[in-house]
């Protein structure tokens, strides 16, 4: 088995990121400086080039249990592998917005206070509370008959996202929840638990200003 040691050392991965860039390396001597080492009867690289087959294959769903399924990959390396991904991926969101408040929401989609069809949409989040992407679930009156929480979840589910924000706008104006607005949100709140994906807020959103379920104390 051919260790670290044995490799020329300026071909060493983590030897040849500090003198070239992370970007002069191949994927596998990416994963083997993550990695540190190989285990017994599998080196690193090739413990590397088989951990980065798995991600290639299945990124969307990877997940502890994927990875511990390759040999020689235990539950800590398994966790060190994730939280580099997970980082990655807030890093990238980055370049988006952080919603972390309704004024945050309400600047985000303020335009909708000025349109005269009802919108109802949804913002993803991740753990860090950035933006993932924001849909519109569906136009019309809000009836809880018409919003199905699959739909709103759904895509949270395909985001990996930790949290949901709903939002719809007023076009009479109005500011306050109707009992219909009320009911749609506990209705969203209850299959957010049973998701496991947080429902953090419902803005309604005007020309002049909003109304927030969390701020008022109503979710």
């Amino acid at each position: 088995m051919k260790k670290i040691s044995d490799i020329y050392e300026q071909d060493r991965p983590r030897e040849k990121l500090l003198a070239k860039g992370p970007q002069a390396l191949k994927d596998h001597e990416l994963m083997a400086v993550l990695v540190g080492s190989g285990v017994q009867g599998k080196d690193v690289m090739k413990l590397s080039k088989e951990i980065v087959d798995v991600m290639e294959e299945h990124f969307e769903t990877l997940d502890a249990e994927r990875l511990r399924g390759i040999h020689g990959l235990g539950k800590a390396r398994a966790a060190q592998i994730l939280a580099a991904v997970e980082l990655s991926r807030r890093f990238l969101l980055r370049g988006g917005r952080r919603i972390d408040s309704a004024s945050a929401v309400y600047e985000e989609l303020h335009g909708y206070g000025r349109k005269k069809q009802e919108y109802f949409l949804s913002m993803t989040l991740d753990g860090a509370s950035n933006l993932i992407r924001t849909r519109v679930v569906f136009l019309g009156s809000l009836n809880q008959s018409l919003v199905h929480p699959r739909e709103v979840f759904a895509d949270a589910v395909s985001d990996r996202a930790a949290g949901v924000i709903v939002a719809h706008n007023h076009p009479g104006g109005q500011r306050f929840p109707s009992r219909e607005d009320e009911r749609v949100t506990q209705r969203l709140k209850e299959a957010g638990k049973i998701m496991g994906i947080e429902l953090l807020d419902h803005v309604i959103i005007t020309r002049d200003g909003y109304f927030s379920f969390q701020e008022e104390g109503m979710l």
